[in-house]
C-alpha cells in the first residue's frame, strides 16, 4: 500500500520515491488543470455552470460573525446586484446556451456564499432542480468547513452515488492567526473536521486557499501547500489576494497599513506550491481575477492570462512541474 505525505517529511526509515512527470494527465502543461482531468474522466469537454441559488453567510448574517471575510464585498453574483435572481433551471439554460459550443457536458457550480447554509430539505430541492437539467452530470458545492453537518454530508454523498460531485471547501490558509485576521469565523481544526467527516463518502474536496494574505511568510504558504498535500484532497483552487472598494481589506489598502504580493512573488510561490501538491491533485485555479468595477489591488493581477503563462514560464524555467518535490513514501 501506498502511503503519500508532503515534501517536509523527514527522518523515515520507509523508502523515499520521487514522482516524475506523470503520463496520466495527457496534457502538455506543467500541472493537471480540470479540463484535462475530465476529459480524461468522461471522455468529452465539461464546463461549470456558476449559480447564485441566493444563499447567505453565516460569516456574514450574524450567526457566526457579521461582515464577513476582509477581502469580501458581500455584493453576491452579477445577477443578484440586477435584482431578482432566475431559477437554477432558467441560470443553468443560460450557461448552457453561451458555452454549449465548447463543452457537451455540464457542472452545476453553486457558487456564491455558503452553499450548504440551509436546511436540507431546501438544498435537496434546489440540488435537484439543477440535477434535472438536460446534460448536467454533476453538482460542485462552494461551501465552507462549518457549514457541512451530517445531513448534509449523508445528502451530498447520496447524489455522488450517481453523479459527479466536488465539496468545494473556503479555507485559505491552516494558520488561525491568519483564519482570525482575514475574519474567517473557523479555525483549522474545524476544516480538518470537515475533511475527515467528508472523506470515504465518494465526495470530491476541493479547498481554496489564497496567496498574498498579510503577514503571512512564504515558509508559512508553503507549510499550507505541505499540510494539504498530505489529507484526502483532490483538488485545489489557489487565488490571489485582492484588495477591493468596500471591503475592510480595501481600507487597510488605501490607509497603506498593508502591501499586496507583487506579481513576481506570487508567481514564485505558486510554483513552489504546485511543486509540494501530490500530481494527482486536481488543479482548477492559479490566480484570481474579476471585480472590475471595484478592483484597487495588485494592478497585475487584472491579467488574468499573464499571470497563467508567467506561471507556465517559471515552470519551465525550473525544468519542474506539479509533484515534482512531492514524495511518495513506499512502505
Amino acid at each position: 500500500m501506498d502511503v503519500f505525505y508532503g515534501i517536509d517529511c523527514k527522518n523515515t526509515t520507509k523508502k523515499e520515491v520521487a514522482l516524475a512527470k506523470p503520463d496520466f494527465w495527457k496534457n502538455s502543461k506543467n500541472y493537471y488543470d480540470l479540463k484535462s482531468y475530465w476529459r480524461n474522466l468522461f471522455g468529452c469537454n465539461v464546463h461549470k455552470l456558476a449559480i447564485d441559488a441566493g444563499f447567505t453567510c453565516p460569516n456574514r448574517d450574524g450567526h457566526v460573525a457579521i461582515g464577513g471575510c476582509i477581502y469580501c464585498d458581500g455584493r453576491g453574483s452579477k445577477l443578484r446586484q440586477k435584482g431578482e435572481l432566475p431559477s437554477v433551471a432558467d441560470q443553468i439554460a443560460s450557461g448552457k446556451k453561451y458555452y454549449k459550443p465548447q463543452a457537451s457536458k455540464f457542472i452545476a457550480y453553486f457558487q456564491t456564499f455558503t452553499n450548504t447554509y440551509a436546511q436540507v430539505e431546501k438544498l435537496q430541492a434546489i440540488y435537484d432542480e439543477a440535477m434535472a437539467q438536460e446534460d448536467v452530470i454533476g453538482l460542485s458545492i462552494g461551501t465552507r468547513p462549518d457549514c457541512l453537518g451530517p445531513d448534509v454530508i449523508e445528502l451530498l454523498g447520496g447524489y455522488a452515488k450517481k453523479y459527479h460531485i466536488w465539496v468545494e471547501l473556503g479555507l485559505q490558509s491552516i494558520h488561525d492567526k491568519t483564519l482570525q485576521f482575514i475574519n474567517r469565523g473557523h479555525n483549522y481544526q474545524q476544516f480538518l473536521n470537515a475533511v475527515n467527516a467528508l472523506a470515504g463518502s465518494g465526495l470530491n474536496i476541493c479547498v481554496h486557499i489564497i496567496i498574498g494574505l498579510p503577514e503571512e511568510r512564504d515558509e508559512d504558504v508553503l507549510t499550507t501547500a505541505r499540510t494539504l498535500a498530505a489529507l484526502p484532497i483532490n483538488g485545489i483552487k489557489i487565488h490571489s489576494l485582492l484588495a477591493l472598494e468596500g471591503t475592510a481589506l480595501g481600507e487597510m489598502y488605501k490607509k497603506g497599513t498593508i502591501s499586496m504580493i507583487t506579481k513576481e512573488k506570487y508567481v514564485s510561490l505558486v510554483a513552489d506550491v504546485l511543486e509540494i501538491l501530490p500530481p494527482e491533485m486536481v488543479i482548477q485555479r492559479l490566480t484570481a481575477d474579476g471585480y472590475h468595477d471595484i478592483f484597487l489591488a495588485p494592478d497585475w493581477a487584472m491579467n488574468k492570462l499573464d499571470v497563467l503563462n508567467s506561471i507556465n514560464k517559471e515552470l519551465s524555467r525550473r525544468d519542474s512541474y506539479q509533484g515534482k518535490h512531492y514524495i511518495r513514501i513506499k512502505n
